[in-house]
C-alpha cells in the first residue's frame, strides 16, 4: 500500500497545540464522561510502503484533564492513573493495515505499567501546506479498551445496582502532524 501522493516519507511530529487525545467512559451507567490529555509527543515516520510505517507516541498522565477539578485530582491518584509511578502512558506501533477506506493501526499500550496490544480504526483527513510553509497532515482514529485490562479497577456499586464508571473507555484522537525538514 503506497503512501498518499501528497505526504513525503520522513519523520512528522505531533502539533500538540492543534490535536486532541480524548476519551469517553459511562457514568452511573446514565450518562458519559469526556476527559483529554493536554500533554503529549509523537512522532510519525512514514514510509512508501505505509505498512512499513511507524508511530510512537507519549502522554504524560498529569496532564487529564475533564474540566472538574475534583474528578480530575482523582483520576490522576492511586485509584486510576497514580501519575507519581507511572506519570506516562505509550503506545508503539507495529502494524499498519488498511481497513475499508482507511487503516488499522496496531501497536502495543502501556497504562500503569501495563501493556496490552490495540488497534485503532485510522482515517487519513489530508494534508496541506500551512501560512508558515509547514506541511500538515490530519489523522482520527478510535478505538475501545477495557481499563481494567490494564490494572484500572477501582469502582464503586450503586445503590440502584450497577456501578459508578464503566469498564469500557472510548479513546478518540484527532491529530495534526508536522512534516520535518529534510
Amino acid at each position: 500500500m503506497s503512501l498518499p501522493t501528497n505526504l513525503s516519507t520522513g519523520t512528522w511530529t505531533l502539533d500538540s497545540s492543534h490535536s486532541e487525545i480524548g476519551f469517553t467512559v459511562r457514568h452511573a451507567g446514565i450518562s458519559k464522561v469526556r476527559g483529554q490529555f493536554k500533554e503529549a509527543t509523537a512522532t510519525l515516520d512514514l514510509a512508501d510502503n505505509v505498512a512499513d510505517s511507524k508511530v510512537n507516541a507519549t502522554i504524560q498522565t498529569a496532564s487529564f484533564d475533564s474540566g472538574d477539578v475534583n474528578r480530575d485530582g482523582h483520576v490522576r491518584g492511586e485509584d486510576f492513573f497514580d501519575v507519581e509511578k507511572f506519570p506516562e502512558i505509550s503506545f508503539v506501533s507495529n502494524g499498519i493495515v488498511p481497513k475499508g477506506d482507511g487503516y488499522e493501526l496496531q501497536g502495543d499500550l502501556t497504562i500503569k505499567g501495563v501493556t496490552r496490544p490495540v488497534a485503532l480504526e485510522t482515517e487519513f483527513n489530508g494534508a496541506a501546506v500551512d501560512p508558515f510553509g509547514n506541511t500538515r497532515a490530519g489523522v482520527s482514529a478510535e478505538t475501545t479498551i477495557s481499563r481494567k485490562d490494564f490494572g484500572l479497577t477501582w469502582n464503586a456499586v450503586l445503590e440502584a445496582g450497577g456501578v459508578l464508571v464503566s469498564d469500557k473507555v472510548a479513546i478518540n484522537l484527532e491529530l495534526a502532524f508536522i512534516a520535518q525538514a529534510a
